[in-house]
């Protein structure tokens, strides 16, 4: 049946956008016999799979949790004989969910890969219909979003991104409450542009001052200014809202993906480390001035190298700088603990590790501010 995979993407951009689940669950029954089919998405805080199709069924279990975090295909034989196939939803290393598939009898290799690539289909179809619907939105939710969080949500790029020569992912906590922290990343060509900022104050006042550091940057940068521009462009236009009574602490970062040189404009408190050879050290920066402190604030590029398989990290001072119950640093010791725990894992679980450890550290404290790790993997090419 190899017309299964380029027929479901036909029938899915047919679709209505909050119908993409059923109709691929009836290609499947279909064409391929299946007798039980469940899209399960990540939550927010990737903690939970939830179901879409029976939204009152169970979440994911472990079988789902792994093929969630390995990206890998498991086929699992029933006690009972039947086959429960369970595939990844990813698009460009972006992990929306799991795809479950229950047959009667094994799949063969060929069929796999079939399934494979409808699952593939049904992914991208996910995301461009998250546009257009909120259904997928409302199956990802716990619990209700604060104000401030709707609208971090709404301007992340995605949690994880993956090509040729890298694996990049970021985490930002508490999922449902965030303000002021964020990320944005883009890659054209051979190059990312990279940023992690923190709008000072709380609450949606945070959110909003961030909102305009994330949206001038993309305007120089959409327009083809460089990072010194983009940092520029975004510091006037927080002035000129504010008068210099807020601003946004910033790290601005572009990454030749062919060389692996790194141009960044330091501008407050979110750190850089990079881990290399089993060693973590952190990058210094001369730190220039937060965006927006001062009118026609000038910055300028530092450079740096990365080697082919070093990890590029950058938190926020909501990590580095957690200090819950008068307790040292999180950044002093902990992190460099946390991070090295990650050596074997991907971007987008080493994100999640690292956030872990940060709760853990709190030992039920409540966090004093929001928190963001991006974690970057420059990969070695095949000889």
């Amino acid at each position: 049946m190899s017309d299964g995979p380029a027929s479901v993407g036909a029938l899915l951009r047919a679709a209505p956008p909050d119908r993409l689940p059923e109709v691929t669950a009836e290609h499947l029954r279909t064409r391929y016999a299946a007798d039980g089919v469940e899209v399960l998405l990540g939550d927010l805080s990737l903690s939970t799979l939830r179901p879409v199709l029976d939204p009152d069924g169970p979440a994911g279990g472990p079988l789902e949790q792994r093929c969630f975090g390995s990206q890998e295909p498991i086929i699992d034989p029933r006690a009972d004989g039947t086959t429960r196939l369970i595939l990844p939803l990813t698009v460009w290393g972006d992990r929306l969910g799991v795809l479950r598939i229950e047959t009667r009898t094994p799949p063969t290799r060929a069929v796999t890969q079939d399934l494979h690539m409808i699952a593939g289909e049904l992914a991208m179809a996910l995301r461009t219909a998250d546009q257009d619907t909120d259904r997928y939105h409302l199956v990802r939710r716990k619990q209700r979003l604060t104000m401030a969080a709707e609208l971090q949500w709404d301007m992340l790029p995605g949690r994880s991104l993956s090509g040729e020569r890298f694996r990049l992912a970021g985490a930002l906590e508490p999922a449902y409450a965030v303000y002021g922290d964020h990320y944005d990343w883009a890659v054209t060509g051979d190059r990312i542009t990279l940023t992690v900022l923190n709008g000072s104050g709380d609450g949606l006042e945070a959110t909003l001052l961030t909102a305009v550091a994330v949206n001038a940057m993309r305007n120089a940068r959409r327009s083809g200014a460089n990072i010194v521009e983009q940092a520029e462009l975004a510091s006037d236009a927080i002035y000129s809202r504010n008068g210099g009574d807020a601003h946004v602490a910033t790290l601005l970062m572009e990454i030749d993906l062919t060389g692996g040189g790194v141009e960044a404009v330091d501008a407050g408190s979110p750190r850089a480390m990079i881990a290399r050879n089993g060693d973590i050290r952190p990058i210094t920066f001369d730190q220039q001035l937060p965006l927006g402190m001062f009118g026609d604030t000038r910055y300028e590029i530092q450079k740096v190298q990365l080697e082919p398989g070093d990890r590029l990290l950058v938190a926020s001072d909501g990590v580095h700088a957690a200090a819950p119950g008068g307790r040292p640093d999180f950044g002093s010791a902990a992190l460099l603990t946390a991070l090295r725990s990650t050596r074997l894992q991907p971007p987008s679980e080493a994100v999640g590790t690292v956030l872990r450890s940060l709760r853990d550290y709190h030992a039920g404290v409540d966090p004093e501010d929001d928190a963001v790790i991006v974690c970057l993997d420059w990969l070695r090419l095949p000889a």
